[in-house]
């Protein structure tokens, strides 16, 4: 006998065959989204195919502005309490309603120490049913992105989880494997029909959505590709309609392409190299019974020998913005051109401050990089390592696939490593409390992988957290940023420029948080 979640998906199949302008969109990318459990890694493309099935209380319209999603309606009760109305008649996957105890379910589920987005749970405060279609929401002190860190909890079946023994969070730094991360049940406008890690995951359209379709994608079908030359191949033979991440080498000749355009923009995301700043004595390093990386002569002296312009233009190709910040925008920083500036290209005074902190002849390290999450993420790590060479540093580059990398990088099992952060959200509040800040309770300071303590940046950050008047608070994030500038507690990079290619039939809505929704896209 068939479960009711198998004939929803024979459904949605029939669906397909019947509707006369349905179409399949099959698109690429060079690494495969982490896992289907919503809450066990933050990762923007597992979030952003996650975001799929899942849906949020609020969500971002083509402009990125908040709308509603599972939340029909809300109100600011007190500066620290909200009340959300719920949208009715809206069903699970699994034909289950969707109700406050599911939303309750879920806020609580998401700040399980194995949740990876627990630090914006945590922020929401404590959330309470009001009545079947109502919730409340209290909060330990005024929160200033509260609707923007609402729009990050995907909402799961409280009874789905339970019947699969997945009420906590797939622990993915610990290896664990549960029912939810090959499997999804959401209320969102696709459900998943299969899942080969790795390999390929298919989709398809939600015949019970509650929403609207502006476009007409029936079926999905993503497949993992890291071979950049094999991407291309795919695309320009029509093997696949859209690829996220074309390489930045086979630009020039997509572009060239009769049949294939070019849709480009701006991401939100900041690249950077972080820096164990934490251990007396590094894990992956040449000198021992001391840390290189806890004087900030070294972290400066690494900062100035990178040479970004080549970064830019012969390793990025131009899809790059470089920048001194560790904001995922200039919005984040106020467009403050001050906290932009980067340390200046000067290999004579990099090797000066070497040879001032003990290290004229350098030292060894390892610099751990994906190799499959940012444009050319390992050949940034290969130039660096080159460039480094200059001031003395041996720097070995261990590069894997984005699944090990992350589950090595959350253990803190690193010494140096390459990372990127942003998303939909600009605010610096989403930087600050989960990357800049010491490491701490409920997520807070959980992707400073350096572990490094600085109590001036984490009173000034804290500060802004609750901070109500905007002027004020301006202040204490603008001192934040220069705290962390002036200690070096990573070197930024760039902002990546992405672009996405497909053929030519294909139209899409590019946001600049790099996500694909699939709802929006048509083909002709």
């Amino acid at each position: 006998m068939k479960t009711s979640f198998e004939l929803i998906a024979m459904g949605a199949v029939l669906a397909v065959s019947c509707a006369t302008h349905a179409q399949v969109l099959r698109w690429a990318s060079q690494g495969d989204l982490q896992t289907l459990d919503p809450y066990s890694q933050n990762e923007l493309f597992t979030n952003s195919i996650n975001g799929q099935v899942y849906e949020t209380l609020v969500t971002r319209d083509q402009h990125m502005k908040l709308v509603p999603a599972l939340a029909t309606e809300w109100k600011q009760v007190s500066p620290t309490q909200w009340r959300m109305t719920l949208r009715q008649n809206v069903k699970f996957h699994d034909g289950q309603i969707f109700s406050a105890d599911d939303v309750v379910f879920s806020i609580e589920r998401a700040r399980n120490k194995a949740s990876a987005i627990r630090v914006y749970a945590a922020a929401l405060g404590a959330v309470s049913k009001i009545d079947p279609f109502t919730v409340e929401f209290s909060l330990p002190q005024f929160n200033p992105i509260f609707l923007e860190q609402l729009a990050l909890i995907q909402i799961m079946s409280k009874a789905w989880c339970a019947e699969h023994d997945a009420v906590t969070p797939q622990d993915f730094k610990g290896g664990e494997m549960k029912y939810t991360t090959l499997h999804a049940n959401g209320t969102g406008p696709y459900l998943v029909v299969s899942r080969q890690p790795d390999v390929k995951t298919t989709f398809r359209r939600n015949p019970n959505w509650w929403g609207t379709f502006e476009g007409n994608v029936h079926e999905v079908v993503y497949t993992p590709i890291k071979s950049d030359p094999t991407r291309t191949a795919a695309l320009l033979s029509g093997e696949l309609d859209l690829v996220l991440d074309p390489p930045p080498q086979d630009m020039e000749r997509l572009r060239a392409a009769s049949d294939i355009k070019v849709v480009d923009g701006a991401e939100n995301r900041v690249i950077f190299i972080g820096m164990d700043q934490g251990r007396d004595e590094l894990l992956y390093g040449s000198v021992k019974g001391r840390n290189p990386f806890k004087d900030v002569r070294v972290r400066k002296a690494l900062y100035q020998s990178v040479d970004i312009e080549t970064l830019r233009t012969t390793v990025m190709r131009g899809q790059a913005r470089p920048t001194g910040a560790m904001s995922p925008s200039p919005l984040g920083i106020y467009n403050d051109p001050a906290l932009e500036q980067r340390l200046p290209f000067d290999l004579k005074r990099a090797r000066s401050l070497m040879a001032e902190a003990g290290y004229p002849e350098g030292f060894g390290v390892t610099l751990d990089c994906p190799n499959n999450r940012y444009i050319n993420d390992e050949r940034i790590c290969i130039a660096l390592a080159g460039m480094w060479a200059q001031i003395g540093l041996k720097v070995n580059v261990l590069a894997q696939p984005r699944a090990q990398y992350l589950a090595k990088v959350e253990k803190l099992d690193v010494s140096m490593y390459l990372l990127g952060w942003g998303g939909a959200i600009t605010d610096a509040e989403v930087t600050l409390t989960p990357v800049l800040r010491s490491r701490g309770e409920n997520g807070i300071g959980y992707y400073n992988f350096g572990d490094y303590k600085d109590a001036k940046l984490d009173e000034l950050a804290a500060a802004s957290s609750a901070e109500q008047d905007p002027v004020r608070r301006e202040q204490l994030i603008k001192a934040a940023f220069r705290e962390h500038n002036e200690q070096v507690h990573h070197i930024p990079l760039h902002r990546q420029v992405i672009p996405w290619a497909m053929r030519s039939r294909v139209e899409v809505v590019h946001r600049p948080d790099n996500w694909l929704e699939w709802r929006w896209v048509s083909i002709r």
